[in-house]
């Protein structure tokens, strides 16, 4: 009997450890939204998103202690109890009883975050920072939790058997509605569609950077989809870990090169920004079912993802749905893909398009009633004159590239 106790308080131990360094992984992953999202807007508008990018993390950390997690676990208000183990603060979830509830917690509040960080690439250039903010705290208290609930806190769509081992849908695909429908509000940067139908490109400032927020990305997705396994203190669950990362590699790796490839064959050029998506696209794709696949299906899947990718970037531009970073089709072109892939590994297509109804759009229709409303009350975007000056200067008084920036351009 001693012994089955030792064997489980290393496990417990291992487990828990794994998950808060995945939560770590994943938590690195805002560094890479914030890098990839600065390289493709312009100088003027740097420290603005950087601004936006750290301080989701915290408001998105915060709402989800007040409020969120409770909603979608019944993890209690303010995390009441959670610093005990779990069979002591009487959680019912799954794998209680292999690692601490407040590694859990740490793990799902960067989920809640990387939902966010979408929202912010999409508007970014032309929101008001404080706008941005408000949303925020809806979208990581509210929004979100509520739609996690239904399959990951043991919902209808759980109950239907709706698959997302990671969050295809969940987790980005939310964030992608979110975005769409703040866009829609929002409306197109000035001069990047023109009256006759002409789009004008608005190159990013720093490509080096965007390439490095990449590549952070790309890391810290092996914490997203292998921490989703839970535990890897056993032979049988330290497989799947491996499996899982040894796929998330590779599906970004066909999301890049289809990318690549598809550029090259519609623009004449390889377009490095495509391939920066392409990987993010291969990634969001293999997110809803890392674990079942096989090495070549996998590469299949994240193939196909930068396919979509590069496809509905072209097709909402013609839509003149202007997105400076292209989160959109990045996380919900193939967000959508993904929840869809699954189908092959046996998940049930009926519970898949259940799924991604209901996710997107509860998220869609909440996201842009609360758009709505802070158009009304405080007004979500700047001025012309503030636009064309940079809103580094507008929303924060401050330039990142003061020596070489020249306002208005």
């Amino acid at each position: 009997m001693e012994a089955l106790e030792t064997v489980f308080e290393v496990q417990y131990a291992l487990d828990t450890f794994y998950f808060l360094v995945c939560g770590a992984l994943v938590m690195w992953m805002a560094a890479g939204f914030a890098m990839l999202e600065a390289g493709l807007v312009r100088a003027k508008n740097t420290t603005e998103i950087l601004t936006k990018n750290f301080s989701l993390f915290a408001i998105a950390s915060i709402m989800y202690m007040v409020v969120g997690y409770q909603f979608m676990y019944d993890g209690g208000f303010l995390l009441a109890g959670i610093t005990g183990s779990g069979v002591e603060a009487g959680f019912e979830y799954e794998a209680e009883a292999t690692f601490a509830p407040s590694a859990d917690f740490f793990f799902q509040v960067v989920f809640v975050a990387t939902a966010m960080s979408i929202v912010s690439g999409a508007v970014a250039e032309r929101m008001k920072l404080w706008a941005f903010l408000a949303f925020a705290v809806i979208m990581t208290g509210f929004i979100y939790p509520i739609q996690g609930a239904w399959s990951w806190g043991g919902g209808f769509l759980d109950e239907l058997g709706y698959a997302d081992f990671a969050g295809s849908g969940i987790v980005h695909m939310a964030g992608a509605a979110a975005a769409l429908a703040g866009v829609i509000v929002l409306g197109p940067r000035k001069g990047k569609y023109g009256k006759d139908g002409q789009i004008n490109a608005i190159p990013g400032a720093n490509l080096p950077l965007a390439t490095l927020g990449t590549f952070i990305l790309w890391m810290g997705w092996f914490g997203f989809n292998g921490g989703s396994v839970l535990a890897t203190a056993a032979s049988d669950t330290a497989n799947e870990v491996a499996v899982v990362f040894m796929n998330t590699n590779l599906a970004a790796s066909g999301g890049a090169m289809t990318a690549l490839v598809l550029s090259r064959l519609l623009f004449k050029k390889a377009d490095l920004t495509m391939i920066l998506n392409g990987a993010l696209a291969g990634l969001v794709s293999i997110t809803a079912g890392p674990e079942w696949s096989t090495p070549f299906v996998a590469t299949l899947i994240g193939g196909v993802g930068g396919i979509l990718v590069v496809l509905s970037i072209v097709a909402l531009d013609k839509l003149k749905i202007d997105d400076p970073v292209g989160a959109i089709s990045v996380h919900g072109s193939a967000g959508i893909w993904g929840i869809l892939a699954v189908t092959f590994g046996g998940a049930s297509i009926s519970a898949q398009l259940i799924g991604i109804g209901a996710i997107f759009g509860w998220v869609f229709l909440t996201s842009l009633i609360v758009w709505f409303i802070l158009k009304a009350i405080m007004g979500i975007r700047v001025s012309e004159e503030q636009e064309y000056e940079g809103v580094d200067l507008s929303e924060c008084g401050m330039e990142a590239y003061p020596e070489f920036t020249t306002s208005g351009k």
